[in-house]
């Protein structure tokens, strides 16, 4: 299609229906994104011839994924992880180029093909690698830490090749010169921009904040972005280095959040992009006419580019597992390969036909990547003995820490929520335990003597070393809908009767966690507009019970754990003598009194309590009319006071 337009309906199109098909088949949206782009490109379908223009603009993708890795890693930390950067990322580098240039040259290529297929080979997608390790909540784990650390140092490595590649050609002296001005520029940016940028940051940030502009504040964040960038590239380094460097500069101030949640947009969508770009380089043509060759590479990026990681990140004091788990992650071909094979393909040092080779070898070793990573666990556990050992460790340090705890309250997670939730319970002397995967907050919790330790919440092994079937409830204290649907799945097989409650940041996922089988979904951006609202209506001069009233008829609405919480007080009378009601579950087992009865039947109502919803494998929790017939397996909520919640209990299982 030559009219853009039109490129761009079907390019969105097949966008969409593809990564809602990867989505329904439980794959990553980058796998739908490259499968997009290899069926409309040029090499297949044809429907979007490729074009300059639509890579540049997909680059910019890769540019704020950097910048968003920036505000992660800020000087101090990079300074911290020195040791992973400078020592593992560049024995990784170096001995890869190494390799692949001996390689090319037993092949019978000059050293200046192998030097630019070394180079190439050596990186790895940081696209891809960041974005499915923050999916699998990862980034904070040993291997995370490696990969991110190889992958700065690959970033760093861009630069240098991207000065070297092109000056091959020239004779000795004229190649030195270059390199050595390349060289002087490189530094003279650096320390300008860690040294002068670092002091005007933050107050250029509070002055714009000042304006209390939204968009101004938008516009500025892109200005710095890109500025820097394009400040990197003016001296002979690359876009992706400086917007990194401009995140490392903005995390150092207090506007490092907002920022990071204005950037993640277009950084999300020109990613899509930039993956579509990448899918429409593979050349079927090629893949067909040197299968062999492309075989060949991909055995060496996949296996033997997994493995030597491994080996180096052993060498640097790793455990097996960590090490393999790290190698895994970065065995594919990068981004950076197609810039690099890009530029010595121009500058005529690599035959056009080899040049295509490596190019469909890196997409394939990408489109891979989502599955390797999928399956990373069971293959650590296959290959490598000890970290069965060392999960059985963890494991029993988890099950020794809950094995006296009976009757509390399992937390997935313990961010600010999950401590605050922590401190609540904690004055209510109601136990609790909780789990994270930021070994930091996991270290300093643990230090001052609270019930958290390191683990994955989504896994089943995890939960019931933290004491799931003894636990009173299970509470998501982080906003992330496709986490707290495990959690819902493992929870639902093994305790269908315990009460889960989850957090997340809007409504538009409270029918689907329901339908999982959550007790109950709170709604940040609901809680947030209730406690504006009623703080507005008090300071109108609104009576308080009326506001109170208010706002429980909205929750009412909503929280279906909230209806006939309040049905029967006394709004302005304190009874606090009195037994307030509370929600209880029953889980009815085989042969249990209550099966095959209509509700009605029950005589519930006798006893002062109320059935307030129902729970059935494969349905949404309902309120069950009176004619409704219980199952083997239903989950009764019933609300009532103890003595009356105690008889129903009795009356169901047992039938008196």
């Amino acid at each position: 299609m030559s009219d853009p337009l039109s490129s761009l309906l079907l390019l969105l199109t097949a966008a969409v229906l593809m990564v809602v098909i990867c989505r329904s088949a439980k794959l990553p949206a980058m796998f739908g994104y490259l499968l997009v782009g290899m069926l409309i490109g040029p090499h297949a379908l044809a429907l979007i011839a490729s074009s300059d223009e639509a890579t540049h603009l997909a680059e910019f993708g890769v540019v704020f994924l950097m910048f968003t890795l920036g505000l992660e890693f800020n000087l101090a930390k990079l300074n911290a992880m020195r040791r992973i950067v400078f020592g593992l990322g560049a024995s990784q580098v170096v001995t890869t180029a190494l390799l692949v240039c001996a390689g090319a040259l037993l092949g019978g290529y000059d050293w200046k093909v192998g030097l630019a297929l070394g180079g190439a080979l050596a990186m790895s997608s940081t696209a891809m690698v960041s974005k499915l390790l923050t999916e699998r909540a990862e980034l904070n784990a040993p291997h995370g830490q490696n990969a991110i650390g190889i992958l700065l140092f690959q970033d760093l490595a861009v630069v240098p090749l991207l000065i070297m590649l092109p000056v091959l050609g020239r004779p000795g002296e004229e190649m030195l010169w270059a390199l050595g001005l390349a060289a002087v520029k490189i530094i003279c940016v650096l320390v300008l921009l860690l040294n002068l940028g670092q002091r005007l940051m933050r107050p250029w940030f509070n002055l714009v904040a000042k304006q209390r502009s939204s968009e101004l504040f938008m516009l500025n964040v892109l200005l710095v972005t890109l500025g820097i960038a394009w400040l990197t590239e003016l001296a002979g380094l690359s876009l992706a280095l400086g917007a990194f460097l401009a995140g490392m500069l903005i995390a150092e101030t207090e506007y490092r959040y907002q920022v990071e949640d204005d950037i993640r947009p277009f950084r999300d969508l020109l990613l899509g992009l930039f993956f579509v770009t990448v899918g429409m380089n593979l050349d079927f043509s090629t893949l067909a006419s040197q299968w062999w060759l492309v075989l060949l590479t991909l055995l060496f990026l996949l296996p033997g580019k997994v493995l030597l990681i491994a080996l180096l990140a052993r060498l640097f004091g790793n455990q097996p597992g960590p090490a393999l788990r790290t190698g895994f992650a970065l065995g594919q071909g990068g981004e950076f390969a197609f810039v690099l094979l890009a530029l010595v393909s121009g500058a005529g040092l690599m035959p056009a036909g080899l040049n295509q080779v490596m190019i469909a070898s890196v997409v394939l070793s990408m489109l891979a990547t989502p599955f390797v990573l999928q399956y990373s666990d069971k293959l650590v556990l296959r290959f490598v003995a000890s970290e069965w050992m060392s999960m059985a460790a963890s494991l029993h340090q988890i099950a020794v820490r809950t094995m006296e705890s009976q009757g509390h309250v399992v937390l997935c997670g313990y961010g600010r929520s999950g401590q605050s939730l922590a401190r609540l319970l904690n004055q209510e002397d109601i136990p609790f335990f909780a789990l994270d995967l930021d070994p930091e907050k996991v270290r300093e919790a643990g230090a001052a003597g609270e019930s958290v330790v390191f683990g994955d919440a989504a896994k089943r092994e995890v939960l019931m070393a933290a004491g799931l079937m003894r636990a009173r409830a299970l509470v998501v204290t982080y906003a992330d809908t496709h986490s707290a649907l495990k959690i819902l799945d493992l929870v639902h097989k093994l305790r269908p009767e315990l009460p889960v409650i989850v957090r997340t940041h809007d409504d538009t996922d409270i029918d689907t966690l329901k339908a999982a089988g959550a007790a109950e979904v709170v709604a940040e951006i609901l809680e947030g507009s209730l406690m504006l609202a009623s703080h507005t209506l008090m300071m109108l001069g609104v009576p308080l019970n009326r506001v109170l009233k208010r706002i429980r008829s909205v929750r009412e609405a909503r929280y279906q754990m909230f209806r006939g919480f309040f049905r029967g007080t006394v709004e302005d009378q304190d009874d606090s003598d009195r037994p307030l009601p509370r929600l209880h579950t029953v889980l009815l087992v085989s042969g249990s009194a209550a099966i095959d009865k209509p509700i009605e039947a029950l005589d519930l109502a006798g006893l002062h309590v109320e059935v307030k919803s129902l729970r059935r494998k494969n349905m949404r929790p309902m309120q069950p009319a009176a004619d409704f017939v219980l199952n083997e397996g239903d989950v009764l909520v019933l609300l009532g006071e103890p003595e009356g919640l105690a008889a129903a209990e009795m009356l169901l299982l047992q039938g008196n």
